[in-house]
């Protein structure tokens, strides 16, 4: 009975440490997942004004920036809102006007939904809206009598009673519409600086440059040789300052589930408590034998914790390696999809990746519990010191 009662706490104790190693797998995956996409998007670094909103193109020392080792391209771009038209269909959107470069080192032509990645044909201008934005307003790519009518206000407009007079409007072709992240694809049209310049008034002014760096280049490293160079009256941001709300966000979400399975874990902890107990009540004649030969409080209790410890980490050792087994079952075959259909454009199983971090953190947490567990009952074997060897109580 005993080695079935400690059956189930080795038992209790390997799935939830299992669980706990998948589940954090799991938050790996869709981390990653959503990293890469965002990535998609958002340049390794981006420049922006310390003060203000823009800057002027002369000012800024591309030569400077450019020669600095592990810099691949450095592109300037023009972000501002405007109103899109397209037939009847009406909606507010962020023109992202950027340099003929743009598109040789983005990774956004693999995203392209439909069409093709191209801003430019015959000095003509050409946009890439997103597919929220496409879907909103109806954009179909095949129809080329329409196209988009995009109006900005006037800077210098003294008279916003007459809409002739107020905005700036300026009509342009969908080229392609691309396909990264909703967040994105429902606010941003990509088109050329040029377009943006006119639009909106522009001379020499950009509101951001975006710098590529080489793959294998630490963006901490180049993030500040690219700081150093500017500096104090540009600002700086990498990939995860760029997008930080976010990356908060999940790091927060994985907190808290990996703490509500530690409490789960510890609740399946108190299976090694009546183990013990169990276990203690069964040889408290041999543990009356062993003060009688003279044996001390701390050599019984340690023979127990010994117990208890060993059924904590054989249980944490197993469930680890059930769940590395799991997550890489998951990997090479994708079982557990996302739904049924597999409608996902992106991905149809639960995306899993392994952090060596995370079993080190499990692996701890699980025998903190369990030493904490091992200690309630264990406590309580010294009332057995005064019992006699033959006496059964």
């Amino acid at each position: 009975m005993i080695n079935i009662i400690s059956g189930i706490s080795v038992a209790g104790v390997t799935i939830g440490t299992m669980a706990l190693i998948v589940v954090l797998s799991v938050f790996n995956g869709f981390e990653g997942l959503v990293v890469s996409l965002f990535n998609t998007f958002d340049p390794p670094l981006k420049v922006t004004a310390a003060k203000g909103k823009t800057f002027t193109s002369t000012a800024f020392p591309w030569h400077k920036i450019e020669e600095i080792d592990g810099v691949e391209a450095a592109t300037g771009i023009i972000e501002e809102k405007a109103l899109l038209k397209y037939g009847s269909k009406q909606f507010l959107a962020t023109l992202k006007g950027v340099d003929d470069n743009y598109t040789e080192w983005t990774g956004l032509d693999s995203m392209i939904s439909e069409g093709v990645l191209l801003l430019k044909y015959k000095e003509q201008p050409l946009a890439i809206p997103g597919m929220g934005i496409a879907y909103y307003l109806g954009i179909n790519l095949n129809n080329y009598q329409d196209l988009i009518e995009v109006y900005a206000p006037k800077r210098l407009a003294s008279n916003y009673a007459n809409p002739d007079n107020a905005f700036q409007r300026l009509d342009i072709r969908p080229s392609g519409i691309f396909s990264v992240q909703q967040d994105f694809d429902t606010k941003y049209m990509i088109v050329p600086l040029s377009f943006t310049r006119e639009l909106f008034e522009y001379t020499d002014e950009l509101t951001s440059v975006e710098i590529s760096i080489n793959r294998n280049a630490d963006m901490s490293v180049m993030q500040d040789k690219v700081a150093q160079v500017l500096g104090n009256s540009y600002t700086v941001k990498n990939r995860f300052q760029q997008q930080e709300v976010l990356y908060k966000i999940m790091r927060s979400e994985k907190f808290a589930i990996f703490l509500i399975l530690s409490f789960i874990l510890f609740i399946a902890t108190f299976n090694v408590i009546g183990s013990l107990s169990m276990l203690i009540l069964d040889k408290r004649k041999d543990i009356s034998i062993l003060y009688a030969l003279g044996a001390n409080n701390k050599l019984v209790q340690r023979i127990f914790m010994t117990e208890g410890i060993l059924v904590t980490f054989s249980g944490a050792i197993a469930g680890m390696l059930l769940g590395a087994l799991i997550c890489v079952v998951q990997q090479k075959f994708g079982l557990v999809k996302i739904n049924a259909e597999g409608g996902s454009f992106l991905i149809n199983a639960y995306p899993v990746l392994m952090d060596w971090k995370d079993f080190v953190y499990v692996f701890f947490v699980v025998g903190g519990i369990g030493l904490f567990a091992t200690l309630i009952p264990v406590t309580g074997i010294r009332k057995i010191k005064n019992q006699q060897p033959g006496r059964d109580t």
